[in-house]
């Protein structure tokens, strides 16, 4: 039970931060994708566990109903039993209820282990679901974004490097696909710019084309036409 709470907690406290580094650097989702992986097999293992345990805390708290009622009954029919003055049969009866009040009582105390048991069960598992659908969410997220860098040739070093946001968790993670789509605003920017002194570049040269093209036709008019 131990381990499988250790190693949901290991998955728990894993830094996205530094996934999502490593799925940039290797322009690749098998490291989100595993990490998913073995989210959801630690997820069905802690169902099963919980369910057992669950099961358990029913069953031990049912045991100790059980024989707290037993208990209960006894004391009565003690006091009953003195009356009637049948020591005999009060102290045979006052034994039983010795043993099961200790019966009760290691019931109570199982039952009560294994109701904190289960709770620790259930938090963890909520935790982890909700890092599951976070990571998920995150993953669809990355995975457009590369797919738009690699559409637009950027390299894998252009948009890996981030060590020097301190910090994890999944706010790290938004920051870090914040910072990617501020990547590629600026290579569209960039893009735009280069453009635009391309254009400007072939409209100097259309404007000069055409300014030539009419002084020749001026020279031809007036008979200034180089002969050879």
């Amino acid at each position: 039970m131990a381990s499988i709470i250790e190693k949901v907690q290991t998955l728990i406290s894993a830094n996205l931060h530094s996934i999502v580094d490593k799925a940039m650097e290797d322009n690749s989702l098998k490291v989100m994708d595993e990490y998913i992986r073995q989210a959801e097999r630690n997820l069905d293992a802690l169902e099963d566990s919980a369910a057992t345990v669950g099961g358990s805390v029913k069953t031990l708290k049912r045991k100790y109903d059980e024989f707290s009622a037993q208990v209960e009954k006894l004391d009565r029919d003690i006091d009953t039993l003195l009356l009637k003055n049948k020591v005999d049969l009060a102290t045979a009866a006052q034994a039983d209820l010795n043993s099961k009040k200790q019966l009760a009582q290691e019931y109570y105390e199982q039952w009560k282990s294994q109701e904190e048991e289960y709770k620790r069960l259930m938090d963890v598992k909520l935790k982890l679901e909700a890092r599951l659908i976070s990571t998920k969410q995150e993953r669809e997220q990355v995975k457009a974004l590369l797919e738009l860098a690699e559409a637009k040739q950027v390299t894998t070093k252009a948009i890996k490097s981030l060590d020097d946001i301190a910090g994890a968790g999944d706010e790290d993670v938004r920051r870090v696909s914040e910072q990617i789509r501020a990547r590629i605003d600026r290579i569209d920017a960039e893009a735009e710019m280069a453009g635009s002194r391309l254009q400007n570049q072939v409209d100097e040269a259309i404007g000069s084309l055409e300014i030539e093209n009419q002084l020749e036709e001026r020279r031809s008019r007036l008979g200034l036409t180089d002969k050879e």
